[in-house]
Protein backbone atom coordinates (compact mmCIF):
# COMPACT_ATOMS: atom_id res chain seq x y z
CA UNK A 1 0.00 0.00 0.00
CA UNK A 2 1.54 3.32 -1.07
CA UNK A 3 1.10 6.57 0.81
CA UNK A 4 -1.17 9.23 -0.65
CA UNK A 5 1.48 11.86 -0.06
CA UNK A 6 -1.20 14.05 1.55
CA UNK A 7 -0.55 15.73 4.88
CA UNK A 8 -2.36 18.38 6.86
CA UNK A 9 -1.02 21.88 6.42
CA UNK A 10 1.12 22.47 9.50
CA UNK A 11 4.47 23.99 10.48
CA UNK A 12 7.51 21.75 10.27
CA UNK A 13 8.24 19.85 13.52
CA UNK A 14 10.33 21.94 15.87
CA UNK A 15 11.24 19.13 18.27
CA UNK A 16 11.38 15.34 18.23
CA UNK A 17 11.39 12.29 20.49
CA UNK A 18 12.61 8.80 19.66
CA UNK A 19 10.83 5.62 20.71
CA UNK A 20 10.22 2.00 19.77
CA UNK A 21 6.48 2.53 19.72
CA UNK A 22 4.17 5.52 19.98
CA UNK A 23 0.60 5.01 21.20
CA UNK A 24 -1.90 7.67 20.12
CA UNK A 25 -4.80 7.76 22.55
CA UNK A 26 -5.31 7.12 26.24
CA UNK A 27 -8.51 5.12 26.56
CA UNK A 28 -8.71 1.47 27.54
CA UNK A 29 -7.14 0.37 24.23
CA UNK A 30 -4.29 2.88 24.18
CA UNK A 31 -3.20 2.56 27.80
CA UNK A 32 -3.48 -1.23 27.78
CA UNK A 33 -1.29 -1.38 24.68
CA UNK A 34 1.19 1.06 26.22
CA UNK A 35 1.47 -0.88 29.48
CA UNK A 36 2.00 -4.18 27.65
CA UNK A 37 4.60 -2.66 25.31
CA UNK A 38 6.48 -1.11 28.22
CA UNK A 39 6.39 -4.43 30.10
CA UNK A 40 7.99 -6.05 27.05
CA UNK A 41 10.91 -3.63 27.28
CA UNK A 42 9.87 -1.33 24.46
CA UNK A 43 10.52 2.39 24.72
CA UNK A 44 6.93 3.60 24.68
CA UNK A 45 5.50 7.10 24.33
CA UNK A 46 1.80 7.84 24.86
CA UNK A 47 0.35 10.81 23.00
CA UNK A 48 -3.16 11.96 23.94
CA UNK A 49 -5.34 14.79 22.74
CA UNK A 50 -6.40 16.06 26.16
CA UNK A 51 -5.48 14.70 29.59
CA UNK A 52 -4.79 11.01 30.05
CA UNK A 53 -8.29 10.38 31.44
CA UNK A 54 -10.26 12.58 29.02
CA UNK A 55 -11.15 10.11 26.27
CA UNK A 56 -14.35 8.17 25.61
CA UNK A 57 -13.50 5.33 28.00
CA UNK A 58 -14.33 7.32 31.11
CA UNK A 59 -17.82 8.03 29.76
CA UNK A 60 -18.67 4.32 29.43
CA UNK A 61 -21.46 3.56 31.88
CA UNK A 62 -22.83 0.05 31.42
CA UNK A 63 -19.74 -2.10 31.77
CA UNK A 64 -17.55 -4.67 30.08
CA UNK A 65 -18.93 -7.90 28.64
CA UNK A 66 -17.22 -11.26 29.20
CA UNK A 67 -18.26 -14.83 29.98
CA UNK A 68 -17.40 -14.62 33.68
CA UNK A 69 -20.66 -15.80 35.26
CA UNK A 70 -21.71 -19.25 36.32
CA UNK A 71 -23.15 -21.19 33.39
CA UNK A 72 -21.99 -18.66 30.82
CA UNK A 73 -19.52 -19.64 28.11
CA UNK A 74 -17.50 -17.89 25.39
CA UNK A 75 -19.59 -19.81 22.85
CA UNK A 76 -22.79 -18.19 24.13
CA UNK A 77 -21.11 -14.78 24.07
CA UNK A 78 -19.98 -15.48 20.51
CA UNK A 79 -23.52 -16.38 19.44
CA UNK A 80 -24.97 -13.15 20.85
CA UNK A 81 -22.23 -11.08 19.19
CA UNK A 82 -22.78 -12.69 15.79
CA UNK A 83 -26.54 -12.12 15.97
CA UNK A 84 -26.07 -8.44 16.84
CA UNK A 85 -23.54 -8.03 14.01
CA UNK A 86 -26.22 -8.94 11.43
CA UNK A 87 -24.12 -11.24 9.27
CA UNK A 88 -21.00 -9.09 8.90
CA UNK A 89 -18.90 -10.06 11.92
CA UNK A 90 -15.66 -11.92 11.30
CA UNK A 91 -16.32 -15.14 13.27
CA UNK A 92 -12.64 -15.69 14.00
CA UNK A 93 -12.23 -12.12 15.30
CA UNK A 94 -15.24 -12.64 17.56
CA UNK A 95 -13.90 -15.99 18.77
CA UNK A 96 -10.64 -14.29 19.73
CA UNK A 97 -12.62 -11.65 21.62
CA UNK A 98 -14.81 -14.00 23.62
CA UNK A 99 -12.16 -16.63 24.40
CA UNK A 100 -9.38 -14.22 25.38
CA UNK A 101 -11.77 -11.75 26.98
CA UNK A 102 -12.29 -13.31 30.43
CA UNK A 103 -8.57 -13.49 31.18
CA UNK A 104 -8.07 -9.97 29.82
CA UNK A 105 -10.67 -8.71 32.31
CA UNK A 106 -8.92 -10.59 35.11
CA UNK A 107 -5.64 -8.93 34.15
CA UNK A 108 -7.40 -5.57 34.21
CA UNK A 109 -8.52 -6.34 37.76
CA UNK A 110 -4.92 -7.27 38.64
CA UNK A 111 -3.88 -3.89 37.23
CA UNK A 112 -6.09 -2.23 39.84
CA UNK A 113 -9.61 -1.87 38.47
CA UNK A 114 -12.29 -2.50 41.10
CA UNK A 115 -15.60 -3.89 39.86
CA UNK A 116 -18.83 -4.09 41.82
CA UNK A 117 -19.31 -7.33 43.74
CA UNK A 118 -22.41 -9.32 44.54
CA UNK A 119 -23.50 -10.13 48.09
CA UNK A 120 -21.83 -13.54 47.65
CA UNK A 121 -18.49 -11.86 46.96
CA UNK A 122 -18.11 -12.53 43.22
CA UNK A 123 -18.53 -10.04 40.40
CA UNK A 124 -21.95 -8.43 40.21
CA UNK A 125 -23.06 -9.05 36.63
CA UNK A 126 -25.90 -7.33 34.82
CA UNK A 127 -27.55 -7.80 31.44
CA UNK A 128 -27.82 -5.49 28.45
CA UNK A 129 -29.45 -5.51 25.04
CA UNK A 130 -28.69 -8.49 22.82
CA UNK A 131 -27.22 -10.58 25.66
CA UNK A 132 -29.06 -13.72 26.72
CA UNK A 133 -27.10 -13.88 29.98
CA UNK A 134 -26.00 -11.54 32.73
CA UNK A 135 -22.37 -11.05 31.72
CA UNK A 136 -21.73 -7.31 32.12
CA UNK A 137 -19.24 -6.45 34.86
CA UNK A 138 -19.65 -2.90 36.14
CA UNK A 139 -18.02 -0.48 38.58
CA UNK A 140 -19.42 2.30 40.74
CA UNK A 141 -22.90 1.30 39.64
CA UNK A 142 -22.80 3.09 36.30
CA UNK A 143 -19.25 4.51 36.30
CA UNK A 144 -17.37 1.57 34.79
CA UNK A 145 -15.37 3.56 32.28
CA UNK A 146 -14.26 6.07 34.89
CA UNK A 147 -12.95 3.28 37.12
CA UNK A 148 -11.12 1.53 34.27
CA UNK A 149 -9.59 4.83 33.20
CA UNK A 150 -8.51 5.58 36.77
CA UNK A 151 -6.82 2.21 37.18
CA UNK A 152 -4.98 2.37 33.87
CA UNK A 153 -3.87 5.99 34.29
CA UNK A 154 -2.51 5.19 37.75
CA UNK A 155 -0.65 2.19 36.35
CA UNK A 156 0.86 4.27 33.53
CA UNK A 157 2.05 6.91 35.97
CA UNK A 158 3.36 4.32 38.41
CA UNK A 159 5.41 2.71 35.65
CA UNK A 160 6.78 6.10 34.60
CA UNK A 161 5.72 5.86 30.97
CA UNK A 162 6.55 8.89 28.90
CA UNK A 163 3.36 10.78 28.02
CA UNK A 164 2.60 13.82 25.92
CA UNK A 165 -0.77 15.26 26.93
CA UNK A 166 -2.88 17.93 25.19
CA UNK A 167 -1.39 16.86 21.87
CA UNK A 168 -3.37 16.54 18.65
CA UNK A 169 -1.82 13.98 16.31
CA UNK A 170 -1.49 15.33 12.77
CA UNK A 171 -0.02 12.81 10.33
CA UNK A 172 1.84 9.56 10.03
CA UNK A 173 5.49 9.79 9.10
CA UNK A 174 6.79 7.20 6.65
CA UNK A 175 10.24 6.39 5.34
CA UNK A 176 11.38 5.94 1.74
CA UNK A 177 10.19 2.31 1.78
CA UNK A 178 6.67 3.24 2.83
CA UNK A 179 7.06 1.98 6.39
CA UNK A 180 5.87 3.78 9.48
CA UNK A 181 8.41 6.20 10.93
CA UNK A 182 6.36 7.92 13.64
CA UNK A 183 3.86 10.77 13.84
CA UNK A 184 3.72 14.54 13.82
CA UNK A 185 1.70 16.22 16.54
CA UNK A 186 0.79 19.60 17.93
CA UNK A 187 1.01 20.23 21.66
CA UNK A 188 -1.52 22.75 22.89
CA UNK A 189 -0.72 25.25 25.61
CA UNK A 190 2.04 24.96 28.12
CA UNK A 191 4.04 21.82 28.57
CA UNK A 192 7.40 20.21 28.05
CA UNK A 193 6.94 20.69 24.33
CA UNK A 194 4.86 23.34 22.61
CA UNK A 195 3.79 23.62 19.01
CA UNK A 196 4.35 21.03 16.29
CA UNK A 197 6.80 18.23 16.93
CA UNK A 198 7.38 14.60 16.05
CA UNK A 199 7.77 11.23 17.71
CA UNK A 200 10.00 9.00 15.59
CA UNK A 201 9.19 5.31 15.97
CA UNK A 202 8.94 2.25 13.70
CA UNK A 203 5.58 1.26 15.22
CA UNK A 204 2.52 3.47 15.74
CA UNK A 205 -0.64 2.31 17.52
CA UNK A 206 -3.76 4.32 16.74
CA UNK A 207 -6.18 4.22 19.67
CA UNK A 208 -7.81 7.59 19.05
CA UNK A 209 -11.41 6.57 19.73
CA UNK A 210 -14.46 7.51 17.71
CA UNK A 211 -15.83 10.16 15.40
CA UNK A 212 -19.22 10.93 16.97
CA UNK A 213 -18.62 14.66 16.62
CA UNK A 214 -19.33 14.30 12.90
CA UNK A 215 -23.01 14.48 13.95
CA UNK A 216 -24.80 17.31 15.75
CA UNK A 217 -25.89 15.24 18.76
CA UNK A 218 -23.68 12.48 20.13
CA UNK A 219 -22.69 10.77 23.34
CA UNK A 220 -19.02 11.26 22.39
CA UNK A 221 -16.81 13.91 24.01
CA UNK A 222 -15.74 16.94 22.00
CA UNK A 223 -12.34 15.38 21.23
CA UNK A 224 -13.94 12.55 19.17
CA UNK A 225 -13.38 14.11 15.74
CA UNK A 226 -12.21 11.08 13.75
CA UNK A 227 -8.55 12.12 13.85
CA UNK A 228 -7.22 8.55 13.73
CA UNK A 229 -9.33 7.48 10.75
CA UNK A 230 -8.42 10.65 8.86
CA UNK A 231 -4.71 10.19 9.60
CA UNK A 232 -4.86 6.57 8.45
CA UNK A 233 -6.61 7.52 5.20
CA UNK A 234 -4.00 10.16 4.42
CA UNK A 235 -1.31 7.57 5.14
CA UNK A 236 -2.84 5.23 2.53
CA UNK A 237 -4.57 2.80 4.90
CA UNK A 238 -7.91 1.20 4.14
CA UNK A 239 -11.02 1.76 6.23
CA UNK A 240 -14.06 -0.49 6.26
CA UNK A 241 -17.69 -0.54 7.41
CA UNK A 242 -17.78 3.17 8.19
CA UNK A 243 -21.47 3.33 7.27
CA UNK A 244 -22.30 1.36 10.42
CA UNK A 245 -22.57 4.12 13.02
CA UNK A 246 -24.49 2.97 16.05
CA UNK A 247 -27.07 5.40 17.37
CA UNK A 248 -27.63 4.67 21.04
CA UNK A 249 -31.39 4.26 21.61
CA UNK A 250 -31.64 5.99 24.97
CA UNK A 251 -29.89 9.35 25.12
CA UNK A 252 -31.37 12.02 27.38
CA UNK A 253 -33.47 14.28 25.14
CA UNK A 254 -32.51 17.92 25.75
CA UNK A 255 -34.59 19.50 23.00
CA UNK A 256 -34.72 19.36 19.20
CA UNK A 257 -31.89 21.88 18.81
CA UNK A 258 -29.48 20.30 21.29
CA UNK A 259 -25.99 19.90 19.87
CA UNK A 260 -22.69 18.48 21.07
CA UNK A 261 -22.21 15.81 23.70
CA UNK A 262 -25.49 14.54 25.16
CA UNK A 263 -25.98 12.53 28.41
CA UNK A 264 -26.23 8.79 27.89
CA UNK A 265 -28.83 6.69 29.72
CA UNK A 266 -27.09 3.33 29.86
CA UNK A 267 -28.57 0.19 28.39
CA UNK A 268 -28.02 -1.33 31.82
CA UNK A 269 -31.05 0.66 33.03
CA UNK A 270 -33.16 -1.44 30.66
CA UNK A 271 -31.15 -4.48 31.70
CA UNK A 272 -32.36 -3.95 35.24
CA UNK A 273 -36.00 -3.73 34.14
CA UNK A 274 -36.80 -0.22 32.86
CA UNK A 275 -39.45 0.02 30.13
CA UNK A 276 -39.64 2.08 26.97
CA UNK A 277 -43.03 3.79 26.70
CA UNK A 278 -44.74 6.47 24.64
CA UNK A 279 -46.54 9.51 26.02
CA UNK A 280 -49.55 7.32 26.86
CA UNK A 281 -47.44 4.87 28.83
CA UNK A 282 -47.67 2.10 26.20
CA UNK A 283 -44.70 -0.32 25.98
CA UNK A 284 -44.17 -0.24 22.22
CA UNK A 285 -41.19 -2.64 22.01
CA UNK A 286 -43.26 -5.63 23.10
CA UNK A 287 -44.06 -7.77 20.09
CA UNK A 288 -41.29 -6.21 17.96
CA UNK A 289 -38.57 -8.59 19.22
CA UNK A 290 -38.34 -11.55 21.57
CA UNK A 291 -36.14 -9.48 23.91
CA UNK A 292 -38.41 -6.38 23.75
CA UNK A 293 -36.45 -3.45 25.26
CA UNK A 294 -33.36 -5.67 25.44
CA UNK A 295 -33.18 -6.33 21.70
CA UNK A 296 -29.90 -5.31 19.97
CA UNK A 297 -29.40 -1.57 19.83
CA UNK A 298 -30.19 -1.10 16.16
CA UNK A 299 -33.59 -2.73 16.62
CA UNK A 300 -34.44 -0.64 19.69
CA UNK A 301 -33.30 2.59 18.01
CA UNK A 302 -35.48 1.83 14.99
CA UNK A 303 -38.40 0.94 17.27
CA UNK A 304 -38.11 4.28 19.06
CA UNK A 305 -37.83 6.25 15.82
CA UNK A 306 -40.81 4.46 14.27
CA UNK A 307 -42.95 5.25 17.30
CA UNK A 308 -41.80 8.87 17.17
CA UNK A 309 -42.85 9.08 13.53
CA UNK A 310 -46.19 7.39 14.23
CA UNK A 311 -46.96 9.77 17.09
CA UNK A 312 -45.33 12.86 15.55
CA UNK A 313 -43.26 13.04 18.74
CA UNK A 314 -39.75 14.36 19.35
CA UNK A 315 -38.87 11.65 21.84
CA UNK A 316 -40.07 8.61 23.77
CA UNK A 317 -39.74 7.82 27.48
CA UNK A 318 -37.75 5.38 29.61
CA UNK A 319 -39.77 4.51 32.71
CA UNK A 320 -37.86 3.21 35.72
CA UNK A 321 -39.89 4.78 38.50
CA UNK A 322 -40.46 1.31 39.95
CA UNK A 323 -36.74 1.12 40.81
CA UNK A 324 -37.27 3.44 43.75
CA UNK A 325 -34.88 6.03 45.14
CA UNK A 326 -32.52 3.57 46.83
CA UNK A 327 -31.81 1.56 43.68
CA UNK A 328 -31.37 4.68 41.57
CA UNK A 329 -28.90 6.14 44.05
CA UNK A 330 -26.86 2.97 44.49
CA UNK A 331 -26.96 1.38 41.02
CA UNK A 332 -27.16 4.41 38.70
CA UNK A 333 -25.82 7.44 40.59
CA UNK A 334 -24.17 9.01 37.53
CA UNK A 335 -27.30 8.84 35.38
CA UNK A 336 -29.47 10.02 38.25
CA UNK A 337 -27.26 13.08 38.75
CA UNK A 338 -27.19 13.85 35.01
CA UNK A 339 -30.98 13.68 34.75
CA UNK A 340 -31.54 15.81 37.84
CA UNK A 341 -29.06 18.40 36.57
CA UNK A 342 -31.41 18.84 33.60
CA UNK A 343 -34.53 19.07 35.73
CA UNK A 344 -35.70 15.46 35.40
CA UNK A 345 -36.08 13.11 38.38
CA UNK A 346 -36.16 9.46 37.26
CA UNK A 347 -37.41 8.42 40.68
CA UNK A 348 -40.71 10.21 40.12
CA UNK A 349 -41.04 10.67 36.34
CA UNK A 350 -40.16 8.90 33.07
CA UNK A 351 -36.97 10.01 31.31
CA UNK A 352 -37.36 11.59 27.83
CA UNK A 353 -35.03 9.75 25.44
CA UNK A 354 -34.16 9.71 21.73
CA UNK A 355 -31.39 8.07 19.65
CA UNK A 356 -28.08 9.91 19.17
CA UNK A 357 -24.78 9.00 17.49
CA UNK A 358 -22.80 6.75 19.79
CA UNK A 359 -20.26 4.33 18.33
CA UNK A 360 -18.48 3.65 15.03
CA UNK A 361 -18.58 -0.08 14.35
CA UNK A 362 -16.27 0.41 11.37
CA UNK A 363 -12.88 2.07 11.16
CA UNK A 364 -9.29 1.43 10.08
CA UNK A 365 -9.16 -2.13 8.77
CA UNK A 366 -6.91 -4.49 10.75
CA UNK A 367 -6.05 -8.14 11.02
CA UNK A 368 -6.11 -10.29 14.16
CA UNK A 369 -2.85 -8.73 15.35
CA UNK A 370 -4.13 -5.18 14.89
CA UNK A 371 -1.99 -4.55 11.80
CA UNK A 372 -3.38 -2.16 9.19
CA UNK A 373 -2.57 -2.11 5.48
CA UNK A 374 0.35 0.28 6.19
CA UNK A 375 3.47 -1.52 7.50
CA UNK A 376 4.16 -0.56 11.11
CA UNK A 377 0.77 1.10 11.66
CA UNK A 378 -1.60 -0.62 14.10
CA UNK A 379 -5.09 0.29 15.28
CA UNK A 380 -7.29 -0.84 18.16
CA UNK A 381 -10.41 0.26 19.98
CA UNK A 382 -13.14 2.30 18.32
CA UNK A 383 -10.83 3.68 15.62
CA UNK A 384 -10.26 0.15 14.31
CA UNK A 385 -12.36 -2.30 12.31
CA UNK A 386 -11.25 -5.71 13.58
CA UNK A 387 -14.34 -7.49 12.28
CA UNK A 388 -15.72 -8.01 15.79
CA UNK A 389 -18.75 -5.72 15.54
CA UNK A 390 -20.03 -6.32 12.02
CA UNK A 391 -23.04 -4.15 11.22
CA UNK A 392 -23.92 -3.40 14.84
CA UNK A 393 -21.88 -3.60 18.05
CA UNK A 394 -23.21 -5.77 20.86
CA UNK A 395 -23.59 -3.78 24.09
CA UNK A 396 -20.44 -3.57 26.26
CA UNK A 397 -18.21 -5.38 23.76
CA UNK A 398 -16.29 -2.17 23.08
CA UNK A 399 -14.23 -2.06 26.27
CA UNK A 400 -13.48 -5.77 25.89
CA UNK A 401 -12.33 -5.31 22.29
CA UNK A 402 -10.01 -2.53 23.41
CA UNK A 403 -8.46 -4.79 26.03
CA UNK A 404 -8.09 -7.94 23.95
CA UNK A 405 -6.77 -6.41 20.74
CA UNK A 406 -4.44 -3.98 22.53
CA UNK A 407 -2.79 -6.98 24.16
CA UNK A 408 -2.49 -8.73 20.79
CA UNK A 409 -0.89 -5.65 19.20
CA UNK A 410 1.66 -5.37 22.01
CA UNK A 411 2.52 -9.04 21.61
CA UNK A 412 3.03 -8.62 17.86
CA UNK A 413 5.27 -5.57 18.26
CA UNK A 414 7.25 -7.28 21.02
CA UNK A 415 7.78 -10.34 18.82
CA UNK A 416 8.99 -8.13 15.95
CA UNK A 417 11.32 -6.33 18.34
CA UNK A 418 12.67 -9.63 19.62
CA UNK A 419 13.40 -10.64 16.04
CA UNK A 420 15.28 -7.34 15.70
CA UNK A 421 13.04 -6.36 12.79
CA UNK A 422 12.06 -3.05 14.35
CA UNK A 423 15.00 -2.39 16.64
CA UNK A 424 17.60 -2.57 13.88
CA UNK A 425 15.97 0.16 11.85
CA UNK A 426 16.05 3.79 12.91
CA UNK A 427 13.24 5.38 10.89
CA UNK A 428 14.25 8.24 8.62
CA UNK A 429 11.00 9.99 7.68
CA UNK A 430 10.48 11.72 4.39
CA UNK A 431 11.00 15.49 4.60
CA UNK A 432 8.23 17.87 5.58
CA UNK A 433 6.45 19.39 2.53
CA UNK A 434 7.52 22.94 1.73
CA UNK A 435 4.02 24.08 0.79
CA UNK A 436 0.48 23.26 1.96
CA UNK A 437 -0.50 19.85 0.59
CA UNK A 438 -3.98 19.61 2.05
CA UNK A 439 -6.32 22.60 2.41
CA UNK A 440 -7.65 23.30 5.89
CA UNK A 441 -11.31 24.09 6.42
CA UNK A 442 -12.30 27.14 8.48
CA UNK A 443 -13.46 26.41 12.05
CA UNK A 444 -17.10 27.23 11.25
CA UNK A 445 -17.16 24.28 8.84
CA UNK A 446 -17.42 21.93 11.83
CA UNK A 447 -20.97 23.00 12.61
CA UNK A 448 -21.93 22.89 8.93
CA UNK A 449 -20.57 19.33 8.56
CA UNK A 450 -22.42 18.17 11.67
CA UNK A 451 -25.74 19.51 10.43
CA UNK A 452 -25.22 18.08 6.94
CA UNK A 453 -24.48 14.65 8.39
CA UNK A 454 -27.36 14.70 10.87
CA UNK A 455 -29.84 15.63 8.16
CA UNK A 456 -28.51 13.36 5.43
CA UNK A 457 -26.73 10.41 7.06
CA UNK A 458 -28.33 10.11 10.49
CA UNK A 459 -30.48 7.28 11.84
CA UNK A 460 -32.70 7.18 8.74
CA UNK A 461 -31.05 7.46 5.31
CA UNK A 462 -32.06 7.36 1.66
CA UNK A 463 -30.47 7.83 -1.74
CA UNK A 464 -31.85 11.38 -1.87
CA UNK A 465 -30.65 12.36 1.60
CA UNK A 466 -27.19 10.91 1.00
CA UNK A 467 -26.91 12.58 -2.41
CA UNK A 468 -27.75 15.94 -0.86
CA UNK A 469 -25.23 15.34 1.93
CA UNK A 470 -22.52 14.39 -0.57
CA UNK A 471 -23.19 17.48 -2.68
CA UNK A 472 -23.06 19.82 0.31
CA UNK A 473 -19.88 18.23 1.63
CA UNK A 474 -18.34 18.43 -1.86
CA UNK A 475 -19.13 22.14 -1.99
CA UNK A 476 -17.32 22.80 1.30
CA UNK A 477 -14.41 20.60 0.25
CA UNK A 478 -14.13 22.19 -3.21
CA UNK A 479 -14.17 25.74 -1.85
CA UNK A 480 -11.14 24.95 0.30
CA UNK A 481 -9.31 23.17 -2.54
CA UNK A 482 -9.89 25.97 -5.02
CA UNK A 483 -8.73 28.63 -2.56
CA UNK A 484 -5.49 26.70 -2.14
CA UNK A 485 -5.05 25.93 -5.84
CA UNK A 486 -5.92 29.35 -7.22
CA UNK A 487 -4.64 31.65 -4.51
CA UNK A 488 -2.30 29.52 -2.42
CA UNK A 489 -4.48 30.27 0.59
CA UNK A 490 -5.85 27.99 3.25
CA UNK A 491 -7.20 28.48 6.75
CA UNK A 492 -4.59 29.06 9.42
CA UNK A 493 -3.20 25.85 10.95
CA UNK A 494 -4.67 25.23 14.39
CA UNK A 495 -6.68 22.75 16.41
CA UNK A 496 -10.04 24.04 15.16
CA UNK A 497 -9.07 23.89 11.49
CA UNK A 498 -7.33 20.50 11.78
CA UNK A 499 -10.36 19.01 13.53
CA UNK A 500 -12.79 20.44 10.97
CA UNK A 501 -10.64 19.04 8.16
CA UNK A 502 -10.53 15.61 9.80
CA UNK A 503 -14.31 15.66 10.25
CA UNK A 504 -14.72 16.45 6.55
CA UNK A 505 -12.53 13.49 5.64
CA UNK A 506 -14.48 10.94 7.69
CA UNK A 507 -17.84 12.48 6.68
CA UNK A 508 -17.06 12.02 2.99
CA UNK A 509 -16.12 8.37 3.52
CA UNK A 510 -19.16 7.64 5.66
CA UNK A 511 -21.55 9.15 3.13
CA UNK A 512 -19.89 7.33 0.22
CA UNK A 513 -20.14 3.97 2.00
CA UNK A 514 -23.73 4.59 3.10
CA UNK A 515 -24.74 5.50 -0.44
CA UNK A 516 -23.08 2.38 -1.84
CA UNK A 517 -24.85 -0.02 0.59
CA UNK A 518 -28.35 -0.28 -0.86
CA UNK A 519 -29.99 -2.27 1.91
CA UNK A 520 -30.95 -2.01 5.57
CA UNK A 521 -28.63 -3.95 7.87
CA UNK A 522 -27.69 -3.46 11.51
CA UNK A 523 -27.39 0.21 12.31
CA UNK A 524 -27.46 1.24 8.62
CA UNK A 525 -31.12 2.02 7.87
CA UNK A 526 -32.12 2.91 4.30
CA UNK A 527 -35.79 3.90 4.01
CA UNK A 528 -35.57 3.34 0.23
CA UNK A 529 -34.09 -0.16 0.68
CA UNK A 530 -35.92 -1.39 3.76
CA UNK A 531 -34.85 -5.05 3.63
CA UNK A 532 -31.63 -6.86 4.38
CA UNK A 533 -30.15 -8.34 1.20
CA UNK A 534 -27.66 -11.12 1.93
CA UNK A 535 -27.30 -12.05 -1.74
CA UNK A 536 -25.94 -8.66 -2.79
CA UNK A 537 -24.72 -7.11 0.44
CA UNK A 538 -23.33 -9.76 2.79
CA UNK A 539 -19.96 -8.14 2.20
CA UNK A 540 -17.87 -5.16 3.29
CA UNK A 541 -17.33 -1.73 1.78
CA UNK A 542 -13.66 -0.74 1.84
CA UNK A 543 -12.48 2.82 1.17
CA UNK A 544 -9.09 4.41 0.71
CA UNK A 545 -7.98 7.91 -0.23
CA UNK A 546 -6.34 8.54 -3.60
CA UNK A 547 -3.41 10.98 -3.99
CA UNK A 548 -5.78 13.42 -5.77
CA UNK A 549 -8.05 13.29 -2.67
CA UNK A 550 -10.81 11.36 -4.44
CA UNK A 551 -12.15 8.24 -2.74
CA UNK A 552 -11.54 4.70 -3.99
CA UNK A 553 -14.57 2.68 -2.88
CA UNK A 554 -14.86 -1.04 -3.47
CA UNK A 555 -16.98 -3.89 -2.17
CA UNK A 556 -15.54 -7.22 -1.11
CA UNK A 557 -16.75 -10.33 -2.92
CA UNK A 558 -17.67 -12.19 0.28
CA UNK A 559 -18.31 -11.44 3.98
CA UNK A 560 -14.64 -12.30 4.61
CA UNK A 561 -12.12 -9.48 4.90
CA UNK A 562 -9.18 -9.63 2.50
CA UNK A 563 -5.81 -9.91 4.29
CA UNK A 564 -3.93 -6.78 5.29
CA UNK A 565 -0.94 -7.37 3.03
CA UNK A 566 2.09 -5.69 4.60
CA UNK A 567 4.40 -5.57 1.58
CA UNK A 568 6.00 -2.11 1.51
CA UNK A 569 6.33 -0.28 -1.78
CA UNK A 570 8.21 2.90 -2.65
CA UNK A 571 6.17 5.78 -1.35
CA UNK A 572 5.45 9.09 -3.04
CA UNK A 573 6.99 12.18 -1.59
CA UNK A 574 4.44 14.57 -0.07
CA UNK A 575 2.74 16.60 -2.77
CA UNK A 576 3.51 20.27 -2.90
CA UNK A 577 0.44 21.91 -4.40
Amino acid sequence: MTSTGIRLHAPAPGWALDADVVVVGSGVAGLTAALRCEAAGLRTVVVTKARLDDGSTRWAQGGIAAALGEGDTPEQHLDDTLVAGAGLCDPEAVRILVTEGPDAVRRLIETGAHFDESTEGGLALTREGGHHRRRIAHAGGDATGAEISRALVEAVRARGLRTVENALVLDLLTDAEGRTAGVTLHVMGEGQHDGVGAVHAPAVILATGGMGQVFSATTNPSVSTGDGVALALRAGAEVSDLEFVQFHPTVLFLGPDAEGQQPLVSEAVRGEGAHLVDADGVRFMEGQHELAELAPRDIVAKGILRRMLERDAEHMYLDARHFGAEMWESRFPTILAACRSHGIDPVTEPIPVAPAAHYASGGVRTDAAGRTTVPGLYACGEVACTGVHGANRLASNSLLEGLVYAERIAADIAASHADDVLHARVPAPLPHPAHPAHPLLPPESRLAIQRIMTEGAGVLRSADSLTRAAERLHHLHTEAREALRDHGKTSEPGVDTWEATNLMCVARVLVAAAARREETRGCHWREDHADRDDTAWARHIVVRLNPDRTLAVHTTDTPEFPPTVQTPRPTQRPQEQ
